[in-house]
């Protein structure tokens, strides 16, 4: 008898304190609990620290909560030398799509810079990886499977210099795969299309984008009538649609203060440009430099470097935009934002705040974005950072 007295006992104070313990639970705040979903991490972030002398990349580990913390290790030694500044371009550096490497610009010293990327995100050079771009002042890079493009922006011969990029991560030229681009035109970007079918390269100074087909062999082929005239003044970020990789679009930079726009473009079959809609659309800001879309295609985001906010549109299914509105970027680093970075997901926006080496971190939601708490992070002392990549 008194063996089952205190069984029952036993069980009803568990059972009390149970329900205190789960009460407390729903009381408690959700900050009061560890997060481990928020904590997980879920990828990486690199910048090109464009650093001068020896030239380094910036890495931070991705969580799930869209959070950086400073890779152990970063920066990491790309090999080549930056030039100390920042440069006037998209794409300075990208990650290959098996996530296998990251491939620098090293403006300073006109190379390009292979890195491994190990489990944990860390980088290793790769044996013989660093390489000449194959001209002068490379600013951006372009990445399709194992096809890669550089764009060297030297003012008497700028051009796009084509190689293989070998399944141990060498660099090889590919012969015959050098195109000159209009002398003094300044290259400011260069892409591949989704599927690898087109690239262009917004030529800044000349107010020109270059638009070729993509052969089975990895050379370029001019549209004709090439490069054409953009639809504003310094046409400088470029991004194909995700969901559409015909469709195109184009910030035009160099306007004036609040006439910034954004140009769509169809990129028919033979590369030729065709305007959708009353293209240019405005943002009603100042120096729209860089352009990305949201990985379901349904948003784009202009980050305007005069102005320090990111125009936010809605692409409607023919590629027509519709400005949402505009978000400031933090007051000590707005002006002067450059490359933005998108998560796999969509779900986070990171932007490269140059001018005060630091990460913006945004949350993303149905066209809107709202500053994560912590943002922005340190870059490494020194960094001029140009061009992010995001896995």
């Amino acid at each position: 008898m008194r063996a089952i007295t205190r069984l029952r006992t036993r069980t009803l104070l568990s059972a009390t304190v149970l329900s205190v313990a789960a009460a407390a639970a729903v009381a408690a705040p959700a900050s009061a609990a560890p997060n481990q979903y928020a904590s997980r991490i879920a990828g990486h972030v690199y910048l090109d620290d464009n650093t001068t002398g020896s030239n380094t990349i910036a890495a931070f580990d991705r969580h799930a909560d869209g959070s950086l913390t400073s890779l152990p290790g970063s920066p990491f030694n790309a090999g080549g030398s930056g030039t100390g500044a920042g440069l006037a371009s998209q794409g300075a550096i990208q990650t290959t799509g098996d996530g296998r490497y990251a491939l620098a610009v090293d403006a300073g010293s006109n190379q390009v810079s292979v890195l491994r990327i190990e489990r944990n995100g860390s980088l290793d050079p790769v044996p013989g990886g660093v390489v000449s771009s194959g001209g002068v002042d490379p600013v951006s890079i372009a990445v399709h499977g194992g096809l890669v493009y550089v764009a060297n922006a030297g003012a008497a011969a700028p051009n796009l210099t084509g190689f293989r990029l070998t399944p141990d991560g060498r660099l090889i030229p590919l012969p015959d795969a050098t195109v000159a681009l209009p002398a003094n035109s300044q290259p400011g970007d260069v892409l591949f299309n989704p599927t690898g079918t087109k690239l262009v390269a917004t030529l800044v100074n000349s107010s020109q984008i270059a638009s070729y087909t993509v052969t089975f062999g990895g050379h370029l082929r001019a549209a004709n009538g090439s490069p054409f005239p953009a639809q504003g003044i310094g046409p400088f970020g470029s991004e194909f649609r995700p969901t559409e990789p015909n469709q195109l679009f184009i910030s035009n930079a160099h306007n004036g203060a609040g006439l910034g726009t954004v140009s769509a473009f169809n990129d028919g079959f033979d590369g030729t440009l065709f305007s959708i809609g009353s293209s240019p659309f405005a943002d009603q800001q100042t120096a729209p430099c860089w352009v990305i879309i949201t990985p379901d295609g349904r948003y784009l985001f202009a980050v305007n470097t005069g102005s320090g906010a990111i125009s936010r549109y809605a692409i409607a299914r023919d590629g027509r935009l519709a400005l949402l509105g505009s978000t400031q970027v933090s007051a000590s680093g707005g002006v002067g934002a450059v490359d933005p970075g998108l998560s796999p997901d969509g779900r986070t926006l990171y932007i490269n705040e140059s001018r005060i080496q630091a990460v913006g971190v945004f949350a993303v939601h149905d066209g809107t974005l709202t500053e994560e708490p912590g943002s922005p992070v340190a870059l490494p002392a020194g960094a001029t950072a140009a061009g992010i990549a995001v896995n």
